[in-house]
């Protein structure tokens, strides 16, 4: 498969929107375009922070790229991004398990809507094709996910949207776990990328 080289700067630049437009949100394969073959490395090597799990964590998610049924409501969204390590290397084939509530703030604690785990690719890639979470009662807008490098131990966290009024309320809010976001509606990409501190 080759894959498009778009620099971080253009992905979240006022061109994200038309470049997103033009790709099939259903096709995970599509979606693997959304991010070049190489990582913009960040300004640090701080590691992700973690976070705590909450209360609604299921384990043995299905293996899945795509949380979103077949008529659920819901701005639609592409979550995406690399597992790196500390010195900015890729790191291929980590688990990502992603889980959230529906547009209304309810959690599935019986099955396994909006759940979901993949593996991240041979330049450490993921996306995930979901919904924009809802309101959980006492909570600004999140996504929780855990990503574990092979062999390594699991960081737990969570990720948070920028500008919504909720997050100076939540005592648990991380400003370094905000996404990028761009695009609007069908064509969200919410950007963050991984920097693991491996043994």
């Amino acid at each position: 498969m080759s894959y498009v080289r778009w620099s971080r700067r253009a992905l979240l630049g006022i061109g994200a929107s038309s470049i997103l437009a033009g790709l099939a949100w259903r096709r995970p394969q599509a979606q693997q375009n959304l991010l070049p073959a190489t990582p913009q490395c960040p300004d640090s090597d701080d590691p992700t922070p973690p976070q705590t799990e909450g209360p609604y964590f299921t384990p043995n998610s299905p293996e899945r790229t795509n949380l979103v049924d077949e008529g659920m409501k819901g701005d639609r969204i592409s979550l995406a991004g690399f597992v790196l390590d500390r010195r900015c290397r890729p790191v291929p084939g980590a688990l990502l398990d992603l889980w959230h509530c529906d547009s209304t703030g309810a959690y599935d604690n019986v099955g396994y809507r909006l759940r979901g785990h993949q593996f991240s690719d041979a330049h450490g890639r993921f996306v995930f094709e979901t919904i924009v979470p809802g309101l959980y009662p006492g909570r600004t807008r999140h996504f929780h996910i855990k990503v574990q490098a092979p062999g390594q131990r699991i960081l737990t966290t969570q990720l948070y949207f920028p500008g919504e009024p909720g997050n100076a309320r939540d005592w648990i809010f991380d400003s370094a776990l905000l996404l990028d976001l761009t695009g609007e509606q069908d064509t969200k990409l919410g950007r963050y990328d991984f920097v693991l501190d491996l043994a």
